[in-house]
């Protein structure tokens, strides 16, 4: 599978041989078996917060609550279920300023919500249920050659913001990092979480100096300390619930020592992305792959539109919302580019 996204506003360069980026779940060793009868979510339908806490409560003896302490209750408890335990996410991709970067930038903000509603019914018939929340997933840090970083105008990210929180449509901001440290490109979002709709997501791909020529990578410890750094902010900051930090791979060499890598934080989902282009068989694969890395529970699937850019990738045939649906595990957020 080859690079799937742009450094500039205007094309698109596959650089790099298939053989090289595809995904084979038959050569790759097992890191562990997915339980297929697993519910359809994972663990945690509580933060550990919420549930030690109602532990020490439950176990004082001969306690009524009053009415200020019941109203508490169930304001933390609220504030503490996570949003995908009854909830997909549908995502629109891209770059707001340019065409070539994802379907986000060919479409206005009413015409991406639009769009993005007849979709979520598609998904919401084959659910089994679930909700299917819209969102709009923003390149916020976009990689320039030599692994600079152009970062997105704060006004523009405003009107998506804004707009979200007016009509129930939550807001990710991607950083691709280039040549700085993650957990430096990680704080310099860290502000926008102060608005109740906004998540985050770091690519590693594009963690280098020479992008379109090697692929970047992250490793277990930075992940983890972005999970940290990122709960500790929205501790200090009293921001309720939980937040979301969605880390992209499409190949083996993006998230070293991978297996190392923790979710147990009580305030950040971590969410891993299955990235990349290709036939619906590549993409199964490459998903395969992910799904092996059951340390990492939250699962994400994204898809390619052909956009008609001379060079670029795209999903060939792309899949139906039943099939992505089919794939093992679930993914909880569904994005398209």
């Amino acid at each position: 599978m080859l690079p799937k996204k742009s450094i500039s506003n205007s094309l698109i360069l596959p650089v790099l041989l298939c053989s090289v980026m595809q995904l084979h779940a038959a050569v790759m060793p097992d890191i562990d078996v997915f339980n297929q009868n697993a519910p359809v979510f994972p663990h945690m339908l509580f933060t550990e917060t919420i549930n030690n806490w109602k532990k020490a409560e439950n176990s004082r003896l001969y306690w009524v609550y009053t009415k200020e302490e019941a109203e508490k209750i169930n304001q933390m408890t609220e504030y503490q279920i996570s949003f995908l335990l009854n909830n997909d996410i549908l995502a629109y991709y891209g770059h707001p300023n340019s065409r070539n970067m994802g379907i986000l930038g060919r479409h206005s903000i009413e015409e991406l919500d639009q769009m993005l509603t007849a979709l979520a019914a598609e998904y919401e018939a084959v659910s089994g249920g679930r909700k299917v929340k819209k969102a709009f997933y923003l390149i916020y840090g976009t990689v320039w050659p030599r692994g600079e970083i152009g970062i997105l105008a704060n006004d523009i990210l405003m009107r998506y913001i804004d707009y979200g929180l007016k009509n129930d449509i939550l807001v990710f901001i991607d950083h691709q990092i280039g040549r700085y440290d993650p957990i430096d490109s990680l704080r310099r979002m860290l502000p926008y979480l102060r608005y109740p709709n906004v998540h985050l997501a770091l690519d590693p791909e594009w963690r280098t100096t020479r992008p379109m020529e090697e692929i970047g990578h992250v490793t277990a410890n930075e992940i983890i300390l972005a999970q940290q750094v990122m709960e500790d902010y929205i501790i200090e900051n009293n921001i309720p619930g939980e937040r979301m930090l969605v880390i992209h791979q499409f190949n083996q060499v993006m998230i070293r020592d991978r297996i190392d890598v923790r979710t147990d934080f009580n305030r950040v989902r971590l969410i891993h992305c299955s990235d990349g282009f290709g036939s619906p068989n590549i993409k199964r694969n490459t998903y395969a792959y992910n799904a092996r890395a059951v340390n990492m529970p939250i699962k994400s699937f994204k898809l390619f539109y052909n956009l008609g850019i001379p060079g670029a990738g795209y999903d060939t045939p792309l899949m139906t919302p039943a099939e992505v649906y089919a794939l093992n595990p679930r993914p909880y957020i569904i994005m398209y580019q």
